[in-house]
């Protein structure tokens, strides 16, 4: 019989339901706020996490990936005054023809608050155990390691002026490999800390073994 070492790892359909909804929200709202093909671009972290989290339900817990997020959530925030600084959405306007919307606009509220306001919960579900913070996780996990390589792969094609420099290209560098790191510690077994305590002396004999 197979062992569970931990509620995240189960996947009930009420949480399947509102991962669902919650990357439905995101799609939308990354619409309406910047238009088709940003959204496509900025939100796929959302899909490709969903669409991860629902292969590997089971893995690492909060306390596997607790360096990784916090370290990524430190070099987010540093990638996000490097696109302040040197214009990012400016560049964006520019090569999709949509205008930035304002700060405080609804939209932008809606999609910082669906992201970001949403990753920030990942300590407190998954240290409790609960399956909705394993997606959040993905999705942090895969919007930093996934989405931002477009600054890479997609941004630099879509300049008409060459110059090779996207604006928030550098913090990237730093960003991917550890937000990849995180989603590698998500798919592994948990470890005796991250265990459930009925689980842990089962841990460690596989540990041993």
């Amino acid at each position: 019989m197979a062992v569970t070492t931990s509620n995240q790892n189960a996947r009930p359909w009420p949480t399947v339901a509102a991962a669902v909804a919650l990357t439905a929200a995101a799609l939308s709202v990354g619409y309406w706020a910047l238009g088709l093909a940003t959204m496509l671009i900025f939100t796929a972290g959302f899909v490709g996490g969903l669409l991860l989290w629902l292969v590997w339900p089971s893995g690492g817990g909060w306390a596997d990936i607790r360096a990784p997020y916090w370290i990524a959530l430190l070099l987010f925030l540093a990638h996000r005054v490097e696109e302040k600084q040197t214009g990012f959405f400016a560049f964006l306007a520019a090569v999709t023809g949509v205008p930035t919307p304002a700060v405080n606009s609804v939209p932008v509220v809606l999609l910082v608050a669906l992201s970001a306001g949403a990753w920030l919960l990942v300590p407190v579900l998954m240290g409790r155990g609960r399956p909705i913070g394993r997606y959040l996780a993905w999705t942090f996990f895969a919007s930093l390691g996934l989405t931002e390589l477009a600054h890479f792969l997609v941004f630099p094609w879509l300049d008409p002026s060459g110059a090779g420099y996207v604006p928030g290209m550098w913090t990237v560098v730093a960003l991917a490999p550890v937000a990849w790191w995180g989603m590698w510690r998500l798919t592994r077994g948990p470890s005796v800390e991250s265990a459930s305590p009925g689980q842990r002396p089962i841990q460690r004999l596989r540990d041993t073994s």
